[in-house]
């Protein structure tokens, strides 16, 4: 098995990459968002759990996605690889993940990170908003938030993957197509 970690601040591309990448690879996507959605909607014990924290304002504590994660792992044994999207989000989360691959038999193979200047980010998120109809892309505030959010707390899991030499970092500029090609590259070169 091959797991991946996409892995860029808001507006890095990361939501194109991993649609290509699951389509030539075959990854099971897992999004904590979905989960989340997923696990609510099914009224599962975690799923009403999640609910819970959410409709008081709370984010979901660690352990309840953690939990998310596994039962996904366990419901999708004959996949090829994870790609996580999303997730891990802090030093805490990759821990954890760690610990929960290991009770696996598996672990983090490889973190690609994609690597965009912000004043190229805050212009995507504008595009982005403007085609997709996310609101939360109109907002420089929320924008500049966000990059400061995954600046402070996100960047933490490269750091955490790089003292393993998982981590490669790539230049997220140019077209959709040259990125997605240097992205394969790297997982080709790991004979994924």
């Amino acid at each position: 098995m091959f797991n991946l970690i996409l892995f860029g601040p808001p507006g890095s591309g990361k939501g194109t990459q991993s649609e290509k990448l699951i389509s030539k690879y075959g990854f099971k996507h897992l999004s904590t968002g979905d989960l989340l959605r997923s696990e609510i909607a099914n009224q599962t014990k975690l799923g009403l759990e999640a609910k819970s924290f959410m409709d008081a304002g709370q984010l979901v504590p660690d352990a309840v996605v953690i939990g998310m994660v596994d039962a996904a792992i366990n419901s999708n044994k004959g996949v090829y690889g994870f790609l996580f999207d999303g997730f891990p989000r802090t030093k805490a989360q990759a821990v954890a993940l760690d610990h929960l691959l290991a009770s696996h038999e598996e672990k983090i193979d490889l973190v690609l990170a994609l690597d965009v200047p912000e004043d190229e980010l805050l212009q995507r998120m504008i595009g982005r908003a403007k085609t997709s109809g996310r609101s939360d892309d109109a907002n420089p505030e929320v924008q500049k938030n966000r990059i400061a959010v995954y600046k402070n707390e996100t960047l933490a899991v490269a750091d955490h993957y790089s003292q393993f030499d998982r981590v490669v970092t790539l230049n997220g500029l140019g077209s959709i197509d040259d990125i997605f090609s240097s992205l394969s590259k790297e997982i080709d070169a790991r004979g994924f």
